[in-house]
């Protein structure tokens, strides 16, 4: 059988990067994040790619070291680690070599080891925190199958998109969607923030009588109330 999903087109992920969890999450309707406690193991690391998925008994890596082995570049590594907190499962070592191999990152829903080395390895690892105990290595477990990491179902072949506010995961029939109204969404910031900078000058200026940079959509929502 196959280990991996076909990986996505690279458009897709080209028009990925270009976004963020939350202009994200936010085309999925405030949803599709992953325990608020999954993140990246050092600042300004950014994951973008598709889902290899790895169910692991808690504590044990043994399918984790499996499921590198099985990538290449263009995945990323998604694990069900049970939310165990009493092992860590990968350190400097297996990060290494997730990168050497071209792995795009790797998401864990338990802890790590080795901080300081993974930080300068630079490989982007998303983790719950850290632990000096290492993981035993006798199974069982799978690769390649539908898992539930960090409260969220991850397929394979779902996009997967962490920064430094967490990891989304796009369900692979709503990418397409997502994206679209994540971009229309990113346009739509870009253009408030012009807004309210051109206003801030004008404020100091003591030019802002009769102008209002209140969004237009709040107006009819807060009449709702009364106001």
């Amino acid at each position: 059988m196959s280990y991996t999903a076909p990986l996505l087109p690279e458009t897709i992920i080209e028009r990925a990067k270009k976004l963020n969890s939350t202009l994200i999450s936010d085309a999925l309707g405030c949803t599709g994040a992953m325990d608020y406690r999954v993140k990246p193991v050092a600042s300004g690391m950014k994951v973008v790619g598709t889902a290899l998925t790895v169910d692991m008994r808690a504590g044990d890596n043994l399918f984790l070291h499996q499921g590198i082995y099985c990538g290449r570049e263009g995945y990323v590594l998604v694990a069900d680690g049970k939310g165990h907190t009493e092992n860590a499962y990968l350190g400097e070592l297996m990060a290494g070599a997730a990168k050497a191999i071209g792995l795009e990152g790797i998401v864990i829903d338990g802890f790590v080891r080795d901080k300081e080395m993974l930080g300068e390895i630079g490989l982007p690892i998303f983790a719950k925190g850290f632990i000096p105990n290492g993981p035993f290595k006798d199974g069982p477990g799978a690769i390649n199958i539908p898992i539930s990491c960090a409260g969220v179902t991850v397929h394979p072949g779902d996009l997967i998109v962490g920064d430094e506010d967490g990891v989304i995961v796009v369900p692979k029939e709503k990418i397409e969607d997502a994206l679209a109204k994540a971009e229309a969404k990113l346009k739509y910031e870009e253009n408030r923030l012009q807004t309210i900078a051109s206003y801030e000058v004008q404020r100091k200026r003591g030019n802002t009588d009769g102008i209002s940079i209140a969004p237009a959509w709040l107006a009819n929502k807060i009449k709702e109330f009364g106001f």
